[in-house]
This record gives structure tokens, C-alpha cells and sequence, in this order.
């Protein structure tokens, strides 16, 4: 079952905050491992960008199970936590990350972009929420 985000906490999402999110996901021995991600929000999923190649990538392609925080950059005391489940999408994921450099970098293109790595947007469906603050 999916919930939405409050709109009182959407402003974390915005072009405007450019908040990180810390993402967990699980290690094939059942532990955490915990990396800051860009996001954005498309009204029903929390998105962000990886590679197959990458730890958390490998461990979303396994275990879709995932955990994630959002810290206000203006109050450190208000947050949110999503617990959900991630799907990978291939389709567009080039065009995410010049999207996400944009809006954290003011790049128009991803500057460590390699033609070798395949590119995932990572699409959470929320399933519990947290807020804090």
C-alpha cells in the first residue's frame, strides 16, 4: 500500500530546497549500507539516480526494500523518513541525472557521465512515513 507525502513536507523536494536524502539499502548479509542521493519527487515516487554498477544498485537490483531520510538544510531537527520499496527504470535514466544536475549543480549535463555505466532511475514507492519536526 503506497502513502503520500504531506504537502507541508513536499518543500523538501523542491528545485528550491535541493535537500539530500540518505538512502538505506541491504548488503546480501542483511546489513545497512547508507549513501546521500540528489531526489526529486513526481507527485506519487521519491526518484533518484545510480548505476547497476554501484553498491546500492546491485543491492536494489536484489532487495527492493529501502529506507531514506530527508533533512530540512534549514532546521537539521526537521525530517522525513520513507520506508518503501524501489523499482529500477533503464528508460530515461540519462536525461534524470542531467534533470538532478540541474537542480543540485546548475549543470545543464551530469559531469561524470560514462558511456560504460548503466544509468537507473530509482522510483520508491512509499509505503510508511515518518516526520520529525
Amino acid at each position: 500500500m503506497s502513502v503520500e507525502i504531506p504537502q507541508d513536507y513536499l518543500d523538501l523536494f523542491s528545485e528550491e530546497t535541493k535537500a539530500f536524502a540518505f538512502v538505506s539499502t541491504l548488503m546480501p548479509d542483511g546489513s545497512p549500507q547508507v549513501t546521500p542521493v540528489w531526489i526529486d519527487y513526481d507527485g506519487k515516487h521519491v526518484l533518484f539516480n545510480t548505476t547497476k554498477e554501484r553498491v546500492k544498485g546491485h543491492n536494489l537490483a536484489r532487495d527492493p526494500r529501502v529506507a531514506l531520510a530527508v533533512q530540512d538544510p534549514k532546521n537539521p531537527y526537521r525530517y522525513i523518513q520513507i520506508r518503501g520499496r524501489a523499482r529500477l527504470i533503464e528508460k530515461g535514466a540519462r536525461e534524470h541525472i542531467n534533470r538532478l544536475a540541474k537542480k543540485y549543480r546548475g549543470l545543464d549535463e551530469y559531469p561524470n557521465f560514462r558511456p560504460d555505466q548503466h544509468r537507473v532511475i530509482v522510483e520508491i514507492t512509499p509505503e510508511s512515513i515518518d516526520l520529525h519536526g
